[in-house]
């Protein structure tokens, strides 16, 4: 895991866990995870595979230019990267483990943009084939983010999280941290006066 985002959700996840394989849906708090919100997502995993986003962030919508929740996981994807798309789910969901991927999007006339993705297993209601909470994040922020439309992603790479990494340990545990709310300092300041 390269980005902050993949980190802190894993670290929360981790937390939520505890000695579970994995935390249920109900122990998400949205607001202990406010950071990283626009980022992250929720896939229903149903019968039919079609894994619709049950939640998807502000910022996962600004790269389609569109609200992703209710669609297909898989829309988000080339054709030729589905497959693999689908067997990280089922991987996740299956081997209840987590799963971190680098992607890459464009839009029309810009470069390339590397993006990671973690998976990671939800049970929901006690049953642990369910959901998969996730995050998508940009190495950049680019300039036509909410402007142009991302092209569908395409599968660079992906690693499964082996179980050392997945269990809380002693000696590598880091509990989850929100940041601190940074002070606010004043960017504009108007003065009332005379005139010059």
């Amino acid at each position: 895991m390269r980005q902050q985002v993949s980190k802190d959700l894993f670290a929360y996840w981790r937390e939520l866990k505890g000695a579970r394989a994995a935390p249920d849906r109900s122990d998400i708090d949205p607001a202990a995870i406010r950071h990283i919100l626009a980022d992250t997502f929720i896939i229903e995993i149903d019968v039919d595979c079609r894994f619709p986003l049950r939640l998807s962030g502000g910022r996962i919508d600004a790269l389609w230019m569109e609200e992703r929740k209710g669609a297909s996981f898989l829309e988000l994807w080339r054709p030729e990267d589905r497959r693999g798309a689908s067997a990280a789910l089922l991987t996740v969901v299956e081997g209840v483990t987590p799963v971190v991927a680098g992607v890459r999007t464009h839009a029309q006339g810009h470069a390339p943009l590397e993006l990671e993705m973690i998976l990671l297993p939800l049970r929901h209601f006690g049953k642990t084939h369910s959901r998969v909470l996730g995050a998508l994040s940009p190495v950049y922020q680019p300039d036509w983010l909410g402007q142009l439309r991302a092209a569908p992603l395409e599968m660079i790479s992906m690693r499964v999280l082996d179980a050392k990494e997945a269990r809380p340990s002693s000696s590598n545990y880091r509990s989850f941290q929100p940041p601190r709310t940074a002070l606010r300092h004043p960017r504009l300041v108007i003065y009332d006066g005379d005139k010059l």
